[in-house]
């Protein structure tokens, strides 16, 4: 995996790029200003930012917005006017051009919106040509190319010829020949933009289930907002060459930068994109399998509420404990002797509560809300409590308002 950060980047299209435009850039001229005046066109406005080993990086924006200008830099198919780019601490665009094809063919892999695969060539044949390039011999590049071709879920499809194959398998193809050589960052360039709705939610939830198995470096370009909350680890959203905002998904809907971003995500189902653990609260007080009845009992007066979630010694979930059974437990223990712990709550713990993680998006969350009266405990992966989520706060994640944490009292 690989690591890339982007410092100053700078690209102006024109013959006047470096003596007229970039002056004008550097006072803060816009866009169309510059063109009028210089005939340039602003690509990428002074870019800085990270992409870190094994995230899928998302840039996003409208048409002329600079984000496949980005991408195209970052293996300088297309040549930055300054700035840096450094891959792994080497800055690329100072490489000479027999170094930066070996960067190219070793650590780089791409996919296009356009196909771009060779239609008189097999589909082993295509995944196969990158490591044919490279000077492969034949049953080395072709054992690649194969278990490359597996990975996409086109066994079988070897020796078919791509131009009998469905837009969606084309592009599994494309896919294919950028992972036959294994490499450490993955650029895909509006990769789905053109296939058909159903197929292209089909290729996201297959990258997903790649990237968990691979953890590449990927760089992923679109101009689709569902997309881009759905694939991202992070997402930055381009305008006019300038990156207005990066954050993670939920950061970019609960947090926009601007009214250029509110606009963006206004209609986006934010119940699919929040998850739980940004919308959890504290509980009013937590019990402790080891208390006895009468200060659990005691606790739930005190907060006003009828039951109570219980806990181990080491905040390990086991569940909850009613009112009720608290009262009539401590009928049967003397107040002494639960004070002296000899008596406790873990016969009285019950289990029926929905539980999640805090990665849990809302929209998972409606049904178990739905047939329940209890809050939705989150825990982590270990079991741990960590929080709640209640109905009001479900509800209030999925309108977009703020709600507020209520104190522990254990």
């Amino acid at each position: 995996m690989s690591k890339i950060e982007i410092e100053g980047l700078y690209k102006i299209f024109g013959p006047r790029a470096k003596t007229q435009a970039m002056p004008l850039v550097k006072k803060g001229k816009s866009k169309a200003e510059i063109l009028k005046q210089t005939g340039c066109t602003v690509g990428i406005n002074d870019a800085s930012f990270q992409i870190e080993k094994g995230e899928i990086f998302v840039i996003m924006g409208l048409s002329g917005s600079g984000k496949s200008t980005v991408i195209r830099c970052l293996n300088r198919l297309i040549e930055p006017t300054s700035g840096s780019v450094k891959i792994d601490g080497e800055n690329i665009v100072n490489l000479p051009p027999e170094k930066l094809r070996e960067v190219r063919r070793k650590k780089m892999g791409m996919v296009f919106q356009k196909f771009g695969l060779l239609p008189h060539r097999s589909v082993i044949d295509n995944v196969a040509f990158g490591l044919e390039i490279q000077g492969l011999d034949k049953n080395t590049r072709l054992e690649k190319a194969r278990e490359a071709i597996d990975l996409v879920g086109l066994q079988g499809y070897e020796e078919s010829m791509t131009q009998a194959l469905s837009g969606g398998m084309q592009q599994r193809v494309g896919l294919a020949r950028a992972l036959a050589n294994d490499p450490e960052i993955l650029l895909m360039d509006e990769a789905f933009s053109a296939l058909d709705p159903l197929i292209r939610v089909g290729l996201q939830n297959e990258l997903l289930e790649l990237q968990a198995r691979m953890h590449k470096t990927i760089v992923f370009i679109t101009h689709d907002l569902d997309e881009a909350l759905k694939l991202g680890d992070r997402i930055a959203i381009m305008k006019d060459g300038e990156v207005i905002q990066i954050g993670t998904p939920e950061e970019i809907l609960t947090e926009p930068a601007n009214e250029y971003v509110r606009s963006f995500v206004e209609n986006v189902d934010r119940s699919k994109v929040i998850t739980a653990g940004t919308v959890m609260e504290k509980p009013y007080a937590l019990a402790v399998n080891d208390d006895g009845p009468h200060l659990v009992t005691r606790k739930m007066k005190q907060t006003g509420h009828s039951t109570i979630f219980a806990v181990d010694r080491e905040r390990n979930f086991l569940g909850y404990v009613s009112i009720d059974d608290s009262i009539e437990l401590t009928k049967k223990v003397p107040l002494a002797e639960d004070d002296q712990a000899k008596r406790n709550i873990r016969g009285i713990i019950r289990t029926d509560v929905a539980t999640c993680s805090p990665e849990t998006s809302l929209n998972d969350l409606l049904n178990s809300a739905a047939n329940s009266k209890m809050p939705i405990v989150v825990t982590d992966e270990n079991g741990k409590f960590k929080g709640i989520v209640s109905h009001v706060a479900l509800i209030s994640g999925i309108a977009g308002d703020e709600t507020s944490e209520t104190e522990v009292c254990s």
